[in-house]
């Protein structure tokens, strides 16, 4: 986990500190491993984008910042399937994700490796068909899905030809 993520973390979940700093339950500094320095401009780059605030009672989310992690948490949903590594490959998946979206590229590749599917180029993949619906559904719940494509193959794709 990244400086940034942890920061927003603990400001998420801990309501917690002494002399300033922020402390886990047991009292213990939270960025024992990052140097104050680090931690300093970490927070001051978080506070001119909006995504966190130091107010009287210390620093603290934002709104923007609660919608900002509500994000990252929500892009860590997971999915399964049903699908074996011999199960045959007749879908193939063709995306165009932004670059402004990058996260959600590496999550959407990893969910394809994970649902037994072979990549053929970094935006064209095949695997078995179909998706699982509540994955769809997600991608439209993300605004992903106008940047996939999917196309049923007549007959199955032979990885070893």
């Amino acid at each position: 986990m990244d400086l940034i993520s942890k920061i927003l973390y603990e400001l998420w979940n801990t309501p917690m500190s002494y002399k300033g700093t922020r402390v886990n339950l047991f009292g213990l500094p939270i960025f024992k491993n990052h140097s104050s320095g680090s931690v300093r401009t970490t927070l001051s780059r978080l506070r001119k984008k909006g995504i966190i605030d130091n107010g009287d009672r210390g620093w603290h989310l934002t709104h923007a910042g609660k919608k900002y992690m509500k994000k990252k948490l929500d892009s860590l949903r997971q999915f399964s399937d049903s699908f074996t590594k011999d199960t045959s490959k007749n879908l193939i998946v063709m995306f165009d994700i932004p670059e402004t979206k990058k996260a959600e590229r590496e999550w959407f590749r990893w969910h394809l490796k994970k649902f037994n599917y072979v990549m053929i180029q970094k935006s064209v993949w095949v695997g078995p068909a179909p998706l699982p619906t509540d994955f769809l559904n997600y991608l439209k719940e993300i605004k992903l899905k106008n940047c996939v494509k999917t196309f049923k193959l007549a007959k199955s794709y032979d990885i070893l030809k």
